[in-house]
């Protein structure tokens, strides 16, 4: 190769050299010159994702699916029932518990003392439980019935009392008798005082809960229970008589037994009552004969009309009433609270002061 060739490939590489470092820094430059930008966010549906971003938008999707409301039978009750595991362990000063099987199972149910044990909750007064020795009395929930629209519900509970004995709620007066114990000493006279309610046998009650729909909110208007259910004779009586002072000492008079059929608890404004609806009404010491029982059932007519409604503890009549709710929900068991006013001995000093005619 001649010596001119030579220089000539010499000046080509040398240009192409040169070219290719001003590319260089021309490239340098421009990306010096180019603001910074933040990493690209990656998009459903785009193309360039981080590593293991698939497994993230997975998880993503079953953790919203797990929140996600399931759709509702179409007949299912607006109320969903509540699962055996739903009942919440009752707190050491609460009441005892009513177990509610609704007639599925073969429960031994609830003694008389536990289901009677909103007698104390409602009562005013401070309240003595005597039950007669060897009482086997219990009772066992036998079938619910449900009716649910969008504004309303009616739920009725069967319930059946089994075994032998009776069981006393006996009202210690002694209080309200110190408080009017100089009206009595003047002449006064405190009448229709309650003074017991009895639970005496077997027989048949049902409860009814009625009350209102707000969306899927259910609340509870009104609950009743019935002692005379499937035609039986009501196997609850409550003890009525007026006291007054009478021969240098605090006397029960006009003593009464009345049969009840109904007790009533209702939600509404003002103080809290209940309402009773009698079968029968007679004096304590008035016989069974045919006619003592006619001349009763006109007795209970007359009296159902005049008969007002007994002031009871605003507490008590709110426990009933979420008892009504517990039964609408189909809670497998409902806790009352403690009963503030539940004695603890004996009879109490209101029936060693108080005599009897």
């Amino acid at each position: 190769m001649c010596l001119r060739s030579v220089r000539l490939l010499d000046i080509a590489k040398q240009n192409q050299f040169t070219g290719n470092q001003q590319k260089k820094e021309t490239t340098m430059k421009t990306s010096c010159q180019r603001p910074l930008t933040k990493p690209k966010v990656c998009l459903v549906g785009d193309s360039s994702r981080p590593p293991g971003f698939a497994a993230i938008l997975l998880g993503l999707l079953l953790l919203i699916g797990c929140f996600a409301p399931a759709p509702r039978l179409a007949g299912a009750p607006l109320v969903p029932p509540t699962g055996k595991n739903g009942a919440s362990p009752a707190p050491e000063s609460a009441g005892p518990t009513l177990y509610l099987d609704y007639g599925r199972g073969e429960s031994p149910g609830n003694s008389v003392a536990e289901f009677m044990y909103f007698v104390p909750l409602i009562s005013l007064e401070p309240v003595s439980v005597v039950k007669s020795p060897g009482n086997t009395q219990r009772a066992r929930m036998l079938s619910a019935t449900r009716s649910f629209t969008a504004r309303s519900f009616l739920v009725t509970c069967e319930f059946e009392f089994v075994g032998e004995g009776n069981q006393q709620d006996v009202f210690d007066h002694t209080d309200k008798v110190r408080r009017h114990e100089r009206e009595l000493k003047e002449g006064g006279l405190l009448d229709h005082q309650l003074g017991s309610i009895n639970v005496e046998g077997a027989g048949s009650v049902s409860i009814e809960v009625e009350g209102t729909m707000t969306g899927r909110v259910p609340t509870v208007t009104e609950v009743r229970l019935r002692f005379n259910g499937r035609g039986r004779s009501s196997l609850v009586t409550i003890g009525l008589h007026d006291i007054g002072y009478f021969d240098g000492a605090f006397r029960l008079r006009n003593e009464s037994v009345a049969r009840v059929n109904t007790l009533i608890f209702r939600r509404k404004p003002g103080p809290t009552k209940m309402d009773i609806t009698v079968a029968s009404v007679k004096r304590k010491d008035a016989g069974d004969n045919f006619w003592q029982n006619l001349m009763s059932g006109l007795k209970a007519t007359t009296a159902n009309l005049f008969l007002k409604p007994i002031a009871v503890e605003p507490a008590g009549n709110e426990a009933m009433l979420n008892f009504g709710l517990a039964l609408a929900a189909e809670a497998p068991a409902f806790t009352f609270p403690r009963a503030r006013n539940l004695k603890a001995d004996g009879i109490g000093f209101a029936h060693e002061t108080i005599a009897s005619n």
